[in-house]
Parts: C-alpha cells; structure tokens; sequence
C-alpha cells in the first residue's frame, strides 16, 4: 500500500493572503500574457475573481507586484515587477522545499 500527504501552502499578513498556489499560477499568467484579462481567461476564471486575487496579493505584499496600464484603443496591460518576479521564485522554492520535506517525513509511516 503507498501512502500520500496531502497539503496546500500559503503565505499571509494580518488580513489578506500574500501567496497561495492559485495567487502564483494568476502571477505567472499575468506573465505570460501581459494582461489580467487574457490571464484570467487562460486560467478559465472570471475577471473579477481574478482582480480581488491580484488586490489581495498587492495588499499584502511590501512593494508593488504588477504594473498595470489603463485600457484604450490598444488596450490596457499588465506586468509583474521584479519584486513579483521574485515573489514567484521564492515560493515556487518553498513550496518544492515544503514537498520534500513532507515525502521524507512520510517515510516515517511507510516504514513501519
């Protein structure tokens, strides 16, 4: 019989969620993309939805995590800062860290 642990991460301040696994693949979309819109279609959420993730994550981080452009005959635009860069490499590290440690701490029970 094999055994799995399940779990989910995330990271938050006082009253707002800085970065889950949701908030991450939003600012990797975002990213990829360079709008909020296009990225919360590849993500097949709505726009709001994808707009009170990217305020809740801006709120709680220290510095800015996109940089956004007002729409018009072009069409708005965003863009992750390098901050926000950073934000998504710094858990993307913790959560593989976080895994790995929790596959070694299953052995514990496979192994007896």
């Amino acid at each position: 019989m094999s055994y799995k642990i399940k779990s989910r991460i995330w990271i938050e301040s006082d009253k707002h969620v800085l970065l889950g696994e949701g908030r991450v693949q939003l600012l990797k979309a975002i990213d990829k993309t360079g709008s909020l819109s296009k990225a919360a279609k590849a993500l097949n959420i709505s726009y709001k939805k994808a707009w009170n993730l990217l305020d809740s994550v801006n709120k709680s981080a220290k510095k800015p995590v996109t940089i956004n452009s007002i729409g018009g005959k072009g069409g708005g635009g965003a863009e992750l800062t390098d901050y926000g860069k950073s934000l998504i490499l710094a858990f993307d590290e913790i959560n593989k860290n976080c895994w790995e440690f929790l596959d070694k701490q299953l052995e514990k029970i496979e192994n007896l």
